[in-house]
């Protein structure tokens, strides 16, 4: 199986015969570290690093996207190759079920559905030991998530998306056993305290997570149903993502901080913002590969591993566009 590679230190990508060579910049020395390149899916970039136009013909030759984070390690931008799985029937039909007004609403009332039903499960989950405070929240979030169907347009399903995320996060201060990380409202750019900023952090590591599954598909990431199409580059991954936030970023959060695996002192704050400091995030992106690498039981394909489900829901939306099947989101067991 490919990995997929970090890189926190500050240097200089070079390539080396048939595979890259990360030379890592220390304050007296220098440090080489071969990137065999056949066994590598992705690579994820945190450091300060120079590369060149040859390192990025041989990324694309090799089909291997790059995502690169600012120095709060937030999602900046992508080095995407060439399309090589695009296709111009499938951008066509992706911009077919775009433009009619019921076909999207479908695909984005679905992604909702599949977020709900997925926050539920994690609160359910926690009602066996903590029912007479997690009790409350199921209902609120049912009561709010009978309206899904009722919604005409995109923005008031989305408002009503965000109302429901409000109550789940609530929820979390009644998950979480530790009263460092406590939620009081979402904030995001930037994030305020401890809990946003571990939301925002695996919120970013899950979009682009889901941005190099579709990569490897025929569908094209450009067109989203449920977040506008518009000046963003790419917008179906976070459709998509809708659905595993609950799935993957919440759980590694509950399981970091339950397990006192994250601290206060693995964060940087100040008046204005907080982020995870470089051994913060080691240890989020440490749990969140595990999580992805992780497998279950899946319909008649057996045990695939988190990572292979998002590459499953692409392919189940890609059925959807050819009108070979109706999408429907994945829901924990």
């Amino acid at each position: 199986m490919k990995k997929t590679i970090y890189i926190f230190n500050d240097g200089i990508i070079k390539r080396k015969d048939n595979t890259l060579l990360f030379i890592k910049q220390l304050e007296d020395k220098e440090e080489k570290k071969v990137i065999p390149i056949n066994a590598v899916s992705e690579i994820h970039v945190f450091g300060e690093i120079d590369l060149n136009k040859r390192v990025l013909e041989f990324l694309t030759q090799n089909k291997i996207p790059v995502f690169f984070y600012n120095y709060y390690g937030y999602y900046i931008g992508s080095f995407y190759p060439r399309e090589y799985l695009n296709s111009g029937l499938m951008i066509l039909k992706q911009a077919e079920f775009y433009l009619k007004q019921e076909e999207r609403l479908y695909l984005a009332k679905s992604f909702v559905h599949g977020a709900v039903l997925n926050i539920l499960k994690n609160l359910q989950y926690y009602k066996k030991s903590k029912e007479e405070y997690i009790k409350p929240y199921i209902e609120e979030i049912e009561e709010k998530a009978s309206q899904i169907n009722q919604k005409e347009d995109i923005p008031s399903l989305m408002a009503l998306e965000g109302d429901i995320r409000k109550s789940y996060y609530e929820a979390f201060n009644v998950i979480l056993n530790i009263g460092d990380f406590f939620f009081d409202r979402r904030s995001k750019r930037p994030p305020e305290n401890p809990l946003n900023a571990l939301i925002s952090f695996g919120n970013s590591l899950l979009y682009t997570t889901i941005l190099a599954q579709i990569y490897r598909t025929h569908l094209d990431p450009r067109i989203g149903y449920l977040h506008e199409t518009n000046q963003r580059s790419f917008s179906l991954n976070l459709d998509i993502a809708e659905v595993f936030k609950p799935v993957i970023v919440d759980r590694v959060i509950f399981s970091l901080i339950n397990k006192k695996q994250i601290q206060l002192k693995h964060f940087e704050e100040s008046i204005d913002y907080t982020y995870l400091n470089e051994k913060g995030r080691q240890i989020f992106i440490k749990a969140f590969e595990e999580k992805l690498n992780s497998t279950l039981k899946y319909k008649n394909l057996g045990k695939v591993s988190y990572r292979k489900l998002i590459r499953l829901e692409c392919y189940k939306l890609y059925k959807h566009f050819l009108k070979e099947d109706i999408y429907q989101p994945y829901v924990m067991n």
